[in-house]
């Protein structure tokens, strides 16, 4: 019995101690230990137990769990605000969307019975009059639901600038709210919850306009003071002045403000703005910031045209902001412009004329913007190198606004133009006041303001025909070699140093050392990049490439996705110094690259392999299809190219000529780039690409596949579908990456299928300047090194797991490996064949 009741006694005694009831002075200890390290070690538990003596009675396993609860407790707490943040987000989407079926009905409804009355009238005037008359009566109807509006005139005292001020609210209200506008649709743009927004283009109407409804989490007043500060989001504003602010009797603000744009190509003139905004609260506690221009018809102040600028008119616009319940707000958009297409050459009034592309510089911008800072508020964007969202947004708008300023030339920022050579094709434009130029970007004691010159611009314009913008400035950004000289990149570093070197020869396609792509910063949806483009093995002579072997450039690239339909593409760069201070001078150069007309077709898409390797050489139109030729006849863009330059005062004309030769060099590189890409050139079809055809490589697959067979023992495909299909279409559509390396003391890739330009992101043309050290990381370097041997005499070898690295830096892991040599029809080894297996983006 006393063993028994000794039994009984220690399970008492066990079930007790599987639960302990914490005091509230343990339980803030506890909580005090979890906020500094939320997983402790036994022996920080132990040390722990040994500090605190209210925690003396409890057992180091109990502690263990209480951290583990506290952990599944917090990660719980976690997921319920993510889930709550998610519902408030499709509950405010679905408003929206409800709001936006119910305005489309409406409109439905009202075409009906306009088409019903259509019907009528025409039917009794055939009847009842002749084809004039029903003319008369089709007209009538028009004008009678479209009438003009008719302004009293106004003065510019504060009670004539309020009335223009109620006006302008209500017809943006009306707008806003989605009447008074016929909108449609943008391409491309479907709303959802992970979408920008609701984006509409007007259809019919005077100007151009954009709509757009989306849900930011930022609450309205932050949201507005984010909006007003367009310089801050608005690439193309150089500068938004306000000249007179005074407040209104119902607790609104009233400002009238000058705005100057840049010109987005040379061969246009820039654009001011003359208006009136008005800040004030609704009703319902909504915020609305209202614009227009103040012209004649208004009435109201006015100012003088400003040399150099086309005065355009900007119709009630604005922004409608909603509190939303849970936080956050609800904002409705409105841009509607004239931007005066009259005045620029006929072959570019498209891009002014055009409601999807001012949709995207400024309606989807606005949004874009909104969402970057409210994301970056909550800490879901991670930005590289230790820099803050703000100084790496700042770096972007000083690359944008030092290329405009290139562009545009204008001559209050001391540029103006020197005399051409006799040949009109590239604009030379300096400026002799570089303190002024880069007053706002750098102290005078810094980099480039120190020359005794000044800045020397090459620009030039041209048109061209069938070629997707997203896919020339992707390949510009990804293949520098095939348009850049390493001895003008080493010029333009220079800059940065004490002792520039002198005047260099260009020479087109010089690029003699590699790039290597770092990551530091990109938008929220991925339609902007910050990185720094590290260019390897630079210098003028040997002696100054060992000296300063890397040359570190600051580049932006923007609209590479195919499908937005009206994106603007740039390519825009900066030599920095290995130092990369946040107040460093940028001289930026660069590509911009605008769509004329909207894309119809299908063609391609964003992650599409830019195999040129058939279209940039001579006689290799066996790759075409015949669906080719005819797609995207109607595709037209301009490029705009712009690069900048110092120079000292005795070498000016040296760098005019040797600026001049370099942008002809670059604009013949970019115009046989071009060519290749276009669809006549290039498969258009959505789908995978066709192999290469040429005799070479229908060898290359027979040996790879022969040599896999002999050495393995099996057939790398199946005897059926080799006797169905050729051998070289079976390698390139394998899911596997397949890529051949020479064999030499340092290996470089010399083919590789479909797959395996998809895992090193890059082309058959690029393929040759990769290595195979580049890729692997040092276990996969130690792994290769180490059965080199056993691939040379056995023939092959299995290599374990591991992670590549693509030419764009980005990490690949593959499950596992086989490498194998290839013999050609002498039995000589030709090269190494490996095969990634299950391989796919980190």
């Amino acid at each position: 019995m006393a063993v028994m009741a000794n039994s009984k006694d220690a399970k008492n005694s066990m079930d007790t101690s599987k639960y302990v009831r914490y005091t509230s002075e343990q339980v803030e200890a506890l909580e005090r230990v979890y906020s500094e390290c939320p997983k402790p070690s036994s022996l920080r538990r132990q040390q722990l137990i040994r500090e605190c003596p209210i925690l003396s009675n409890i057992e180091p396993k109990q502690i263990k769990v209480w951290f583990q609860n506290r952990r599944c407790r917090e990660k719980q707490r976690k997921e319920a605000s993510r889930l709550q943040t998610v519902n408030r987000k499709l509950t405010a989407m679905n408003k929206l969307l409800m709001e936006e079926n119910d305005r489309l009905q409406k409109q439905v409804s009202q075409l009906v019975y306009e088409n019903g009355y259509m019907r009528q009238q025409l039917q009794n005037a055939s009847v009842a009059a002749t084809d004039t008359s029903c003319e008369s009566v089709v007209t009538s109807g028009q004008h009678q639901h479209n009438p003009t509006p008719q302004h009293p005139p106004r003065d510019a005292s504060p009670a004539g600038l309020l009335s223009i001020a109620e006006e302008t609210l209500a017809e943006f209200l009306s707008k806003a709210k989605g009447a008074a506008v016929d909108w449609v649709q943008m391409p491309g743009m479907k709303p959802g919850p992970d979408s920008i927004g609701i984006v509409a283009i007007s259809n019919t109407c005077n100007g151009v306009a954009a709509r757009a409804c989306g849900l930011v989490g930022l609450d309205p007043t932050k949201v507005a003071e984010i909006l007003k500060d367009r310089p801050s989001w608005l690439r193309d504003c150089r500068c938004l002045d306000v000249l007179t602010a005074f407040p209104t009797g119902n607790g609104g603000t009233i400002e009238l403000l000058y705005m100057q744009t840049y010109a987005a190509t040379t061969l246009a003139s820039a654009r001011d703005f003359w208006t009136l905004r008005y800040t004030t609260v609704l009703e319902d506690g909504s915020l609305v910031v209202c614009e227009r221009s103040l012209s004649g018809t208004q009435g109201g102040p006015s100012i003088p045209p400003v040399q150099h600028f086309v005065r355009a008119e900007m119709l009630p616009s604005g922004y409608l902001i909603q509190p939303c319940e849970g936080g956050g707000s609800i904002i409705r958009i409105v841009d509607h412009m004239d931007l005066e297409p009259w005045s620029v050459p006929e072959v570019l009034r498209p891009l002014y004329e055009s409601s999807t592309v001012l949709a995207q510089k400024m309606t989807i911008a606005a949004l874009r913007r909104l969402r970057q800072i409210a994301q970056e508020a909550t800490g879901e964007v991670v930005f590289g190198w230790g820099r803050q969202p703000a100084v790496l947004r700042t770096f972007s708008q000083r690359l944008s606004r030092g290329f405009n300023e290139a562009v545009n030339g204008f001559t209050d920022d001391g540029w103006s133009l020197m005399g051409s050579d006799g040949v009109e094709d590239v604009t030379i434009a300096v400026n002799s006041s570089p303190n002024k130029h880069f007053a706002s970007q750098v102290n005078a004691s810094n980099g480039l303001t120190t020359l005794g010159g000044g800045i020397l611009c090459a620009k030039a314009s041209m048109l061209l025909q069938n070629v997707p913008p997203a896919l020339l400035v992707r390949f510009l950004r990804e293949h520098r070699s095939e348009w850049a000289d390493s001895n003008i990149d080493a010029y333009s570093a220079a800059a940065l140093k004490a002792s520039p070197y002198s005047v260099p020869g260009s020479r087109a396609g010089g690029f003699s050392g590699s790039q290597v792509i770092l990551p530091l910063a990109h938008t929220v949806e991925h339609e902007e990049f910050l990185e720094v483009i590290k260019l390897e093995g630079h210098g003028l002579t040997q002696e100054e490439a060992v000296l300063s072997r890397d040359m570190f450039l600051l580049q932006l690239c923007s609209g590479i996705d195919e499908n937005a339909a009206g994106a603007c593409a740039e390519l825009v760069f900066a030599p920095i110094d290995e130092s990369f201070a946040d107040d460093a001078p940028l001289l930026p150069s660069g590509f911009r690259v605008i769509p004329l007309e909207s894309r119809t077709d299908g063609s391609g898409g964003p992650n599409r392999t830019l195999d040129l390797a058939s279209a940039l050489e001579v006689g290799s139109a066996g790759t075409r299809t015949p669906g080719d030729s005819g797609t995207n006849s109607n595709l037209r863009s301009v490029l705009t190219i712009a690069f900048q330059f110092t120079y000292e005062s005795h070498l000016r004309e040296n760098v005019a000529a040797m600026a001049r030769q370099y942008v002809r060099s670059v604009v013949a590189s970019v115009q046989r780039v071009a060519m290749a890409l276009a669809p006549s050139r290039l498969n258009s079809h959505v789908g995978p690409r066709p192999p290469p055809g040429t005799p070479e490589a229908l060898t290359l697959a027979r040996w790879i596949c022969q040599s896999y067979r002999l050495h393995i023992g099996v057939d790398l495909f199946r005897a059926d579908c080799e006797a169905s299909e050729s051998v070289l279409k079976l390698l390139w559509h394998h899911s596997d990456a397949i890529m051949c390396c020479s064999v030499k003391s340092l290996p470089v890739f010399t083919f590789a299928n479909q797959a395996g330009l998809d895992m090193l992101e890059t082309t058959l043309v690029a393929l040759q300047d990769i290595s195979l050290d580049k890729i692997l990381d040092e276990n996969g370097r130690k792994s290769f090194f180490t059965d080199y041997g056993q691939i040379i005499q056995q023939g092959y070898a299995y290599l374990p797991a591991g992670i590549c690295l693509s030419s764009m830096g980005r990490p690949a892991s593959y499950d596992r490996a086989i490498a194998w040599k290839v013999l050609n029809d002498e039995d000589n080894t030709h090269c190494i064949v490996f095969m990634f297996m299950n391989w796919s983006f980190m």
